[in-house]
Formats: structure tokens, C-alpha cells, sequence
């Protein structure tokens, strides 16, 4: 049956519009456009942006994504008036994200000062069909009076990141007097952007092109009679110096001609239909159902999935995926550790032939790692903190000026947050046992474990009868230059003694690498529960003094803490900004009894503010291995609203990618599932106001899907061998027939 999702912005608000220019971006992983009004506003950002195009300011700055010259904005001038809704008044107003097929409508009744008053529908689309492809539509009519109007638009090259200009105009040209095309460089890092746009009117006075200060401009006037619908048509493509897709022989701007020229055959409806049907047959394949009486929660998981999808480079396997996607420029579009721990899992459990692309991109950059890892006096492989296409570290040195004391401060986590290094091992070893794929353990899988093993090893340093590891940050950054964090500890121990474990089984032989491996995991110093019960999130933490942070909590995600105390001072409180040693406990569940984790997740989580997007829905998971079903889906429906909550501005700058991957793991874990070569043991513990779960995933060549209703689990398979499930101690063989099991 056919489905509709709709993100639905009802009331034009100024306050608004960055953020729903992030939510409603639209995009296809080669390409992301965020979802801003054609027309001009204050503050507006327009951003397109394409994965891999990365350039710096200068030589010592990092390398940020690119905001492109737009395609997207359209000037329209109604009687020689530029239309706003900020004059006027606006009698009617939809602004929607059609999340189902990847397209953005905004419908508008509009009364001019006079009486005028018109109806406008905008449309919009970027192409799943094609990565290079969008295309936008605008219907105009006037209700009451004959109008003129004039239609401006084209390649705007005046486009920054925020004032810092990336790419250089190469040349600009019109070609048959219908399709334009822009030629850029990027000013460091020298890519090629070639941009095509061509517009199409339903009827038309006059024509014209003009170029001056960085734009190529297309100019149509019309004068059309009331009740008349006007219709214009943009189409536009982008190609770039890092496409695959391209013939060798042939360059970028007779590809891009040859294709907009296609475009203006076909027309925005065309183009939107055969989008639509790659749209459906993905959705087919990855869509979760959720039934519950809280309408969010099926939006939510909707929104993360499409959001995930679209952020994600499957085109290139030298592409990662920035903390904000490419929906904004937060971070700079920065890869991180949210891609291996909070991203990647929902492609591993649904095409894991993407998860394996997202590993090459840190195999292809072990030598910028190892670099790295020799500059700082280490051995084997230390992975940036912040990459980018080069693999070089590209968090920024310092951070904003400090407005009080006219000094910046310096950035800590390029310096000591290096669990970004077992974080990716970790990815590895997940990939492996997840899809038992020999050849990508052998080709990529075994260097990746054995250099970061190297670095972890080069790492300690000796402290009595054991090794520990000093002055670093964990996942909980309010926390800097500790030792013996317990998350990094323990990953640190998994990530050498798993690469030693496979090193023996794919016959590795390494006796120095061997001698050293055990000798670590030997003397590691690895923090044990204490007298009171409680695992030390590192040496000092649970000496320092503890604060009520109610109020902060209650303000969580604004930071707001450090507007009444410094960051050293926050350094030495018990304060967390996110889930540090719950984090542990959501990586490794079987480390600790339960009791154990219960305890500590009490104690922690009322320490912890929750100024990190990362920190809920890992919350959530833990929560509901702990049996606090209530608590679990409060912090659910509390990260759904990270981006869609009502904070006008949560998302000016961008998703926040991880935390969208973060609430796909969270819907995956309330399924309580775990895999043991080819056995899944399910044990759902759902919400409780949830009826209904449909859940599909792939596993080693096989399709299954997952239903929970009616305190009843349906398991279902398609392609692939037999399956043992295990639900509730008994055992089940999942062969071409579902299977059916009563959970009371």
C-alpha cells in the first residue's frame, strides 16, 4: 500500500527558516540542498553542497565543504515590486518535505497592500535517479487582477561559507541562448565544478541573460491575465573534477551540457517520476512501521532514515559522511567518530556493502594516520579527530574568541580525544562479525586493527605494575586531560586483543606485534568496579565534587553551563556532558552483570546534562537493557526532538547526523537483538504504547523482517539459508515459512 510522510512547516517565521532549511534539505548523497525559500530573506543561508568538495582559506586553516554557487534562489517581481512575505499579507501557508519521495512543496496565498492577491505553489527535487540532477517548479497565479512578472534567477557564484569564498570563477557562458553554464576552482585544494541551469516558462514576452559580479542571471518577463496560471521551470545538474561516473575521454562540461539539455526535454515532472521510483524501491527494503498513538515517533525514525540516506556518499567509497550530513556547514562538514559508532550500524544491518565503503574510506587514509601517529611520537596508525577528503587532522586549533577576555581557547579533542582510534577498530570488528567478509578482513580489515593496535600499544605509558593511558578525553568532553578513561581503556584492550584474534586466524604471523599484543593486554590497567559499586569513569573523576544540575538539564544541549563556569572549572566537577561510561555499557552490554550497569547508569546519568545530540538515544538503549521501559522511551522521544523539537534554531547550522543514527540504533535495540554466527536471539522490549513494530534488516545474504504486535513476533526471510531464532529460550529454524511466536 502506498505510503505518505510529510514534515510540514505551517507559519512563516524568520526565527524558522535556517532551520527548516536544514530539515527539509533535499539530497541523494553526491548532493545536498537545503531547503530554503527561493526568494530572499535575512539571515537565510542557502547551501548546496557536494560530498568530497572540500577547500581551505588558507594553507593553515582546515579544509571545510564547500558551499557551491546556488542554483536555488529565484527573484520574482510582481508589477515591478520584488515579492517578500515579509510585505503583504500571507493568507495561507504550507511549507512540506515529502519525505516518502524526496520533494519539498510550499504553497502560499499572498494579499499584496492593494488587494492583490496570488497563489504560488514552489517545488522542488533533487534526483535519486540521477546524482547530478535537480530541478524546481514555480506556479504563479493572480486570483484577482492581470499581472506582469519578471523571473530572475541562474549560477550564483556569490555564495560563501559564511564570508569566505572557496571556489574561483573559470568562465561563465550561454549556450543556443538557453542553457547556462558556470565553470569554478576551488582556490587550495584545486577541484573542478562545472554548474548547468536552464529555465523553461509555460509562456513568455521576453528573455535575456546578463553576467556580472560572480552571476550568470536568466531574466523572463511575461505580462499574464488573472485566473492564468504562469509555470516556470528550472532545471540544473552539477558534475565535479571527483566524479567516478565519467567517461574518461570526456570532460565535465560537454557531459554537463549534453545532460541539462536532456533535462529541459524531459521536464520537472519526468524527472521527479523516475526519482520517485528509486525512492520507492528503497523504502520498500529499509522503512520501520511503527504504530503508536504518538504521531512523532513514526516521523522521527521516517526522518532519520531518509536523512541517513540522503547524507550518505554510495557513489564513492573515498566520501565519508560529516557530522551534520550535507545539510550545513557545522563542523566545517567534518568526518568524525558519530560515522563509525552512531552511523554506520543502520547501513551494516540494511546494505552492508555501504558500511564496507565507510571502513575503505579510513583504510585508503592509513597513511596520513600514521603520519599522524609519527608526529606525536607514536607508533601505528592515529586517526584525526576531525577528517576530511585528505586524512589530514582538521580540527581547527582554536576556538572562538572569548568575548570576555579577548583570548581564544585552545581546541582540546585533536590533541587527547583519541578513542576515535578504537572506535573505528571497533567498526571493523563489528563489520567482520556481522558479515563474516574474508576479503574485506584481509585486503583492509587486518591493517586497520593491527595499526591502531600499534598506536595503542606505543600509547601507555608504565605506571607501577601496569600500563596506563594518560591525558586523554573520553566520549564525555567535559572531562579533558584525564587518565585511565574507562571507555578508552576498555576499547583500546578490545581493539589489540581482537586484532591479535584474527591476526592468528587469517595466519598472520607477526611475533614482535604478538609479544607486544599480549604484553599490553596483560598489564593494561583496566578500571574495575569499586566498594561502592561504581566504575570509575577515570582516576579522578569520582574524587571531584559534585553539583545539583537541574538547572542545566533542563536547558541541555545550549551548553549553558559555561556561561556560570569555566571549561577548567567544569573539568574538575563531576559534571558529564554525554554518556561516557554508558557509553561503554552500550557498546560492550555483557561486560558489567546487570546490576552493575544499573547502578552506575543511575549514578552517571545524574551527573550528565545532555549537551551533546550523541548522549539520548544511547540513554534510551541502556535504559531499556536495565528494564526501564517508561524511562528508555522518554529519552527516545526526547532525541527525536533534537531536531524536531520546537527550538527555533536547534538546527541552523545542520542534522545532527549521529544522533539521527543514534535513534535508528535506539528502534533496532527495542527489538533487544543479538546475532551468534547464524543465530538471532530476539527478546523485544517495546514501548509500551507502541501496538506495533515492523522492523527489516538484512543478515549474511538474507532479507528478514521483524513484526512485533499483538505481544506476537513474526519473523520473516527471503533468500539466504536457514536460521536458528531464539525467542524466549526456545529455538526456531527460519526457512522459507515464517515463523510465529506468542511472547505472553
Amino acid at each position: 500500500m502506498k505510503w505518505q510522510q510529510v514534515l510540514l512547516d505551517d507559519h512563516f517565521d524568520l526565527r524558522k527558516l535556517n532551520k527548516y532549511g536544514t530539515l527539509m534539505t533535499l539530497g541523494n548523497g553526491y548532493m545536498g540542498i537545503r531547503g530554503v525559500h527561493e526568494e530572499e530573506y535575512p539571515e537565510q543561508t542557502r547551501g548546496m553542497y557536494v560530498a568530497g568538495i572540500y577547500n581551505k582559506e588558507t594553507n593553515n586553516a582546515p579544509a571545510e565543504i564547500v558551499n557551491l554557487p546556488d542554483l536555488v534562489g529565484v527573484k520574482i517581481e510582481i508589477d515591478h515590486e520584488v515579492f517578500s512575505m515579509m510585505s503583504g499579507k500571507i493568507l495561507a501557508y504550507s511549507k512540506k518535505l515529502y519525505l516518502d519521495r524526496g520533494e519539498m512543496i510550499r504553497e502560499v496565498v499572498w494579499e499584496r497592500n492593494d488587494g492583490l492577491q496570488l497563489k504560488m505553489t514552489f517545488r522542488r527535487m533533487v534526483s535519486k535517479a540521477d546524482l547530478h540532477v535537480l530541478s524546481s517548479a514555480i506556479t504563479i497565479v493572480s486570483l484577482n487582477k492581470d499581472i506582469s512578472i519578471k523571473i530572475t534567477t541562474g549560477i550564483d557564484g556569490q555564495q560563501t561559507n559564511h564570508g569566505r569564498q572557496h571556489v574561483m570563477e573559470e568562465n561563465v557562458r550561454v549556450f543556443n541562448d538557453r542553457y547556462m553554464q558556470g565553470v569554478y576552482q576551488t582556490s587550495h585544494s584545486k577541484q573542478k565544478i562545472a554548474l548547468f541551469a536552464a529555465c523553461k516558462y509555460s509562456m513568455i514576452d521576453k528573455e535575456y541573460f546578463t553576467s556580472k559580479n560572480r552571476q550568470l542571471l536568466a531574466h523572463g518577463e511575461v505580462t499574464v491575465k488573472k485566473e492564468q496560471p504562469f509555470t516556470f521551470e528550472k532545471y540544473g545538474a552539477i558534475f565535479t573534477s571527483l566524479d567516478q561516473d565519467i567517461p574518461e575521454k570526456l570532460a565535465i562540461e560537454a557531459v554537463g551540457l549534453e545532460k541539462i539539455k536532456q533535462l529541459y526535454q524531459d521536464g520537472y515532472n519526468q524527472a521527479l517520476q523516475k526519482s520517485e521510483q528509486v525512492w520507492n524501491d528503497f523504502w520498500k527494503d529499509h522503512r520501520i512501521e511503527i504504530s503508536s498513538p504518538n504521531e512523532m515517533d513514526q516521523l522521527s525514525i521516517d526522518f532519520a532514515i531518509y536523512h541517513i540516506e540522503i547524507m550518505t556518499p554510495k557513489h564513492n567509497a573515498d566520501f565519508s559522511i560529516g557530522a551534520k550530513g550535507l545539510t550545513g556547514e557545522g563542523y566545517k562538514g567534518h568526518v568524525f567518530w558519530d560515522t563509525e559508532i552512531f552511523i554506520l550500524p543502520s547501513h551494516l544491518y540494511t546494505n552492508p556493502s555501504i558500511a564496507r565503503q565507510l571502513l575503505h574510506y579510513r583504510y585508503s587514509r592509513l597513511p596520513m594516520a600514521r603520519k599522524k601517529a609519527e608526529m606525536n611520537g607514536f607508533k601505528g596508525a592515529q586517526f584525526p579527530w576531525e577528517s576530511a577528503l585528505s586524512g589530514e587532522e582538521e580540527t581547527p586549533a582554536y576556538a572562538a574568541i572569548n568575548i570576555k577576555t579577548g583570548k581564544r581557547q585552545k581546541v582540546a579533542s585533536a590533541l587527547a580525544e583519541h578513542h576515535i582510534v578504537a572506535d573505528i577498530a571497533f567498526a571493523v570488528i563489528r563489520y567482520y562479525e556481522t558479515t563474516r567478509d574474508d576479503q574485506f578482513m584481509i585486503e583492509e580489515g587486518l591493517a586497520l586493527l593491527k595499526e591502531t593496535s600499534a598506536f595503542w600499544i606505543s600509547r601507555t605509558v608504565k605506571q607501577n605494575d601496569k600500563l596506563s593511558i594518560k591525558n586523554v578525553i573520553g566520549p564525555d568532553e567535559y572531562t579533558e586531560f584525564i587518565d585511565n578513561n574507562a571507555y578508552t581503556n576498555y576499547l583500546a584492550h578490545y581493539n589489540v586483543q581482537q586484532a591479535l584474534r584474527y591476526m592468528e586466524q587469517f595466519a598472520i604471523v607477526d611475533e614482535v606485534f604478538k609479544q607486544e599484543a599480549e604484553h599490553f593486554m596483560k598489564h593494561l590497567y583496566l578500571p574495575q568496579v569499586n566498594e561502592d559499586g561504581l566504575l570509575p569513569q577515570d582516576d579522578t573523576f569520582l574524587q571531584k565534587p559534585y553539583i545539583d544540575l537541574a538547572k542545566y538539564k533542563q536547558s541541555q544541549g545550549n551548553q549553558s553551563i559555561l556561561l556560570d563556569y569555566s571549561r577548567p572549572e567544569v573539568n574538575e566537577m563531576q559534571i558529564l556532558k554525554q554518556a561516557d561510561v554508558v557509553m561503554l555499557f552500550y557498546l560492550f552490554p555483557q561486560l558489567f552483570s546487570k546490576e552493575i550497569v544499573y547502578q552506575n547508569f543511575q549514578y552517571y546519568e545524574n551527573r550528565t546534562i545532555h549537551d551533546s545530540s550523541l548522549s539520548k538515544a544511547i540513554h534510551a538503549i541502556v535504559a531499556m537493557r536495565c528494564g526501564e521501559k517508561d524511562l528508555a522511551y522518554q529519552w527516545f522521544q526526547e532525541a527525536c526532538l533534537i531536531d524536531l523539537g520546537a527550538n527555533p534554531h536547534s538546527s541552523d547550522e545542520g542534522v545532527h547526523a549521529a544522533s539521527l543514527g543514534a535513534i535508528w540504533l535506539a528502534v533496532f535495540h527495542f527489538l533487544n537483538i543479538s546475532f551468534s554466527e547464524d543465530s538471532i536471539t530476539v527478546q523485544p522490549t517495546l514501548p509500551k504504547d507502541w501496538s506495533k513494530l515492523k522492523f527489516p534488516i538484512q543478515y549474511r545474504g538474507r532479507k528478514l523482517e521483524f513484526i512485533v504486535e499483538n505481544e506476537k513476533l513474526i519473523v520473516k526471510k527471503v533468500g539466504g539459508a536457514p536460521l536458528t531464532i531464539k525467542v524466549k529460550n526456545e529455538v526456531f529454524e527460519l526457512t522459507k515459512e515464517p515463523i510465529s511466536v506468542q511472547l505472553v
